[in-house]
């Protein structure tokens, strides 16, 4: 007898069929590593969505895996429920990767009925008046789609439509169904071996945001500087104590699909049996707090995602991030790890830079139409430079910043703003919102054939002096005044300083009949170069 039908013979003794294959299962990594990159359609004016991330990370996860001789199924169990199964390498086995394929057939409500269609089950059901809880025998006839038809020793029902507790009870879980997201792969292998692999694979539904705190200096001319790294994840998948690293900067990649996990939430929509004339007032108003009445929803969800106060004083020690360049990239290396739990936010700190120079300045644009109208409050500036001279010099990921002040001993929140990614060297302004005391008020003082004459009023409410500017939107060619305006976006520039309590005049003429102009850019948009 040939090797081959002798192995074929014992495989049918056992009961096994001659083509099966082995099933390794992983049931989880030793080690971690999540690289998280943020959304790219997502401006740092806009926080992360919370049910919606559509940032991505790079997970890599090691592993250790006993394998037969030959071929084999490999189960990696918990990876990330938004794996993209295309971008998944596996490094360390002996021969290689046969083929790979991500397990959609996650334990739910939906696939564990799915999966038991025509199977006997239990129905449990509890009575209202004695509490004794019942179980029947029944065998499922539909599928989750809808309402669960099920068939009992009294006949055919809907489960849900007596009126009376129930559910179903399994005895066991369908073959084919994981309760954690699993990647599976075949692989061959000339003798049994014990391989240490590598899984890395890019997955959907993370977010990252710096958000800056500083804290003003009483004489308003520095900050200390202190930014969180606030990591989001929507995924089912935790990850303990990972390697953790945020990326800044714009990544091109291009758009993929999560693939669907079969099953989800199970929907079941019932009237009870008997009309409302036939049941008595007190039961149906029982009923209907119970939510009988109009139909009943039963909807298993997910946990929400908690949101943190992203503005909270920063501490007074914290282990900060390491920056990195990682190419045209900025890579932030946390040094301690990091749980990036399954749905939930994470803060780790990114920086703390005491005593950075700064100056806080008042600015307008202004518009010829807005003649006769109201005083307008100014916005809040504030400006500095990113290098090592004034405090900083190193890359600033965007994010939010909220200004902190000091009255009696306690902090006070004087503006939030937004910051782009600053590199080294360059001039930073955030914008940090209106200020009524400074106002601002253009008034048509004369015309004549050719001009038209404006001035320009700035009243200063404070108890001291303040930087005052003012963005002229006109062309430079199309206005005369006295004195050397600066320039600002490309548009004049009137820069002053107002005494405390006090107010400061601009006189300048503007041609009747100029040509178009542009819109000016929003507020608080990133300028441009």
């Amino acid at each position: 007898m040939s090797a081959r039908r002798l192995i074929a013979v014992l495989l049918a003794l056992a009961g096994v069929p001659a083509g099966a294959q082995t099933i390794v299962t992983s049931a989880g990594p030793e080690r971690v590593a999540v690289t998280v990159y943020r959304d790219p359609r997502r401006g740092p004016e806009r926080a992360p969505n919370l049910g919606w991330l559509d940032g991505f990370a790079l997970i890599s996860e090691t592993r250790t895996v006993t394998l037969p001789a030959g071929e084999a199924d490999v189960r990696f169990e918990g990876v990330a429920g938004g794996i993209l199964p295309q971008s998944a390498i596996v490094t360390g086995f002996p021969d290689g990767v046969v083929e790979r394929n991500r397990d959609a057939y996650l334990l739910s409500p939906a696939t564990l009925l799915d999966r038991s269609l025509g199977r006997r089950v239990a129905i449990r059901r509890t009575s209202h008046a004695t509490g004794a809880v019942v179980e029947t025998e029944a065998v499922i006839r539909s599928s989750a789609n809808g309402g669960i038809v099920v068939r009992t020793p009294a006949g055919v029902e809907a489960l849900r439509c007596t009126g009376l507790p129930e559910g179903l009870v399994y005895d066991r879980v369908p073959l084919g169904l994981s309760a954690r997201p699993t990647l599976s792969v075949r692989t061959r292998s000339a003798a049994p071996v014990t391989a240490t692999v590598i899984l890395s694979y890019l997955a959907g539904g993370f977010d990252w945001q710096a958000n800056y705190i500083a804290q003003l200096s009483p004489d308003r001319t520095r900050v200390d500087l202190f930014a969180w790294l606030t990591l989001a994840s929507s995924d089912e998948t935790s990850f303990v104590d990972a390697d953790t690293q945020a990326v800044a900067g714009q990544v091109n990649r291009e758009e993929a699909e999560v693939p669907p996990s079969e099953g989800g939430p199970l929907n079941l929509q019932c009237w009870p049996q008997a009309t409302t004339s036939d049941i008595p007032q007190e039961q149906f108003q029982r009923m209907a707090m119970r939510g009988f009445v109009g139909g009943e929803d039963i909807i298993v969800t997910g946990s929400r995602i908690p949101s943190p106060n992203l503005m909270s004083v920063s501490p007074v020690t914290a282990v900060s991030a390491r920056q990195e360049n990682l190419g045209d990239l900025k890579l932030y290396r946390i040094p301690e790890p990091v749980t990036v739990a399954a749905n939930s936010q994470k803060q780790v700190a990114l920086l703390t830079r005491p005593d950075v120079r700064i100056a806080l300045l008042y600015r307008q644009t202004v518009m010829p139409e807005a003649a006769g109208e109201p005083p307008l409050p100014s916005t809040l500036v504030l400006t500095t430079h990113n290098r090592a001279a004034d405090g900083l010099g190193l890359p600033l990921p965007a994010g939010n910043l909220a200004l902190f002040g000091e009255r009696g001993g306690r902090p006070l929140l004087l503006g939030e703003g937004t910051m782009w990614d600053q590199a080294v060297g360059q001039d930073v302004e955030i914008e940090l919102g209106d200020v009524p005391g400074i106002t601002g008020q253009i008034a048509l003082t004369g015309e004549d054939r050719r001009w038209r004459r404006y001035r320009l009023t700035v009243t200063n409410d404070r108890d001291m002096p303040v930087s005052y500017q003012a963005s002229l939107f006109e062309y430079p060619e199309n206005m005369r005044f006295s004195g050397r305006l600066g320039r600002w976006r490309g548009w004049p520039l009137w820069a002053v300083t107002i005494p405390a309590n006090s107010s400061v005049t601009l006189d300048y003429r503007v041609k009747r009949d100029p040509p178009r102009r542009v819109s000016p850019p929003p507020r608080g948009t990133r300028a441009g170069p």
